[in-house]
Parts: C-alpha cells; sequence; structure tokens
C-alpha cells in the first residue's frame, strides 16, 4: 500500500506508524477502502436546537469513551493542508501530532496527555531532524499557555466534558454535513457572557461511536483522512522530559548577520 499522501507533508515517526497500523488492520478487508464516507443525503439532522443538545451530549459521551489513532488532514486559515495525527489510547492517554504546528510552520510538535501533566514536544522530521524533547506545559486537564499551544489539539478531547453538560452555556443546533465529514454535524456557539468562550465555537462532526470526523473552528479545519487504527494501550512519549521553556507558535527571529570580512579586518580606531 502507498503511504498517504500526507505522510509527505511532514508526519513524526509515530504518525507513519499509526498510519501503517491503519493499512495494516484494514489490510483483511476485500473491500476497497477510500477514507470517510461522503454523508447521505438522509444524514440525521435533529429537528430542534434542544435535541441537537441531546444528540450532541450523547455523541459526545459516547466520545470521551472513544479510543483510536486517526490519520486527519488539517489545513488552517493562509496555510496548506498538511497532517495531523490523533491518538487516545486505551488508558485514557492521548496525543495530537502536527505537522509543521510550532515556530512559525518550521516544526513539527505534539501535545501528550497522561497521568503526570500536558505536555508540548518537539517531533524530528525529514525538513527539521531534531532530537525530540518534551516540555511540561500544564496539569492534567488543564489548557496548554497561548504561547506554546496549536490550539487545533482543543477539538479532540478538551471540551467533552462541556458538550456533555446539558447546563454548559452553548447554542447547539445542527448543521449541513462539512465536505468529507460523516455522521452528525452540529454548529456550536457560546451563549457566556464572559470574555473567554466555553469552547472552541465551530462546526463539530461526530460519527455514531464518537469518533470526531471533521472540525471547523478559528484555528483551522480537520477532516478524517483514513480509517483509524485501533488505539495502543498508551501514548509514548516523544522524548525524554526536559526543563526549559516550550517552542513558540511564532517564527523565531532571524539570526544576526554575520560581521563582513572589511568590518572584520578593519584596525580598531
Amino acid at each position: 500500500m502507498r503511504p498517504h499522501p500526507a505522510v509527505r507533508r511532514g508526519l513524526s515517526a509515530f504518525a507513519a506508524v499509526m498510519l501503517v497500523g491503519s493499512a495494516a488492520a484494514c489490510g483483511d478487508d476485500q473491500s476497497p477502502t477510500h477514507g470517510p464516507a461522503e454523508p447521505s443525503a438522509d444524514a440525521s439532522v435533529p429537528p430542534d436546537g434542544s435535541a441537537a443538545r441531546a444528540d450532541l451530549a450523547a455523541l459526545a459521551a459516547a466520545a470521551e469513551d472513544h479510543r483510536f489513532a486517526a490519520l486527519y488532514d488539517y489545513t488552517a486559515p493562509g496555510r496548506d493542508k498538511r497532517a495531523l495525527v490523533a491518538t487516545v489510547a486505551r488508558d485514557g492517554s492521548w496525543r495530537v501530532d502536527v505537522a509543521k504546528g510550532a515556530l512559525g510552520g518550521t516544526a513539527d510538535v505534539a501535545i501528550v496527555s497522561n497521568s503526570q501533566g500536558v505536555f508540548q514536544c518537539s517531533l524530528s522530521s525529514t525538513a527539521n531532524p531534531v532530537t525530540p524533547t518534551c516540555v511540561r506545559v500544564a496539569d492534567q486537564g488543564e489548557r496548554v499557555p497561548a504561547e506554546y499551544d496549536p490550539k487545533i489539539e482543543r477539538v479532540f478531547r478538551q471540551w467533552l466534558d462541556v458538550f456533555t453538560d446539558r447546563q454548559s452555556a452553548l447554542s447547539v443546533t445542527a448543521t449541513t454535513p462539512l465536505k468529507g465529514s460523516r455522521g452528525t454535524c452540529f454548529s456550536i456557539d457560546s451563549i457566556s457572557a464572559s470574555l473567554s468562550a466555553a469552547v472552541d465555537v465551530g462546526i463539530y462532526c461526530y460519527a455514531a461511536d464518537g469518533l470526531l470526523t471533521a472540525a471547523r473552528v478559528e484555528s483551522g479545519t480537520v477532516r478524517l483522512a483514513a480509517d483509524p487504527a485501533p488505539a495502543p494501550a498508551t501514548v509514548p512519549m516523544p522524548g525524554p522530559v526536559v526543563d526549559g521553556d516550550a517552542m513558540g507558535m511564532a517564527s523565531p527571529p532571524p539570526p544576526p548577520p554575520e560581521p563582513s570580512a572589511s568590518a572584520a579586518s578593519a584596525p580598531a580606531a
């Protein structure tokens, strides 16, 4: 089986392994696999907001229990499409690998959550062959600080508790399925008067088993690119945990210019 085109857009070694696992998992199936099916004409559309809110809560509850490893296409505003791999392990740890997700699109990054906390990790790629390391950036269940946050990882786990809480300050309506999604899509907005929105507002699409098949929020759009692989027992850390600052999201400043040969050889005044 040829590598998915996303491999050529920059995947970590872990993401490539997950993709191979997905191919192996479907290898015994005699029917061809072409990724997510297009939504059918009779896709579920709850008739009103209260019904949509109940349906979202039920699917979010299924998502909390769903364990998987899946390849997605990720498109951020003003950026080319790239690869993203989301993994939720059987022990509840999770990891999201984002190609070109840090340092202004020059470095691959992973966000990992386990019983020890939340970590931002550098990833090695062909274009940026670094030694992967991880920095603890938050307690388990807390948000990644904004200066280190690719943001798109939040659509997979961050908001499920909010979606399952029928009392949360959300406006929920069924909406036209996003292209390439399957299942039911919901338009979600915050009705909180606070300055901080309860969730990343946008459109979220879930299959019946709770798998996120697509989402469109301010930080970008993700779409399931291949059938998911079985979940691992736990997600591996890409590298050792080190002290220091995590990678920023902005491009690093350019190095200072080298002094010219004439300036270097000029005698001091």
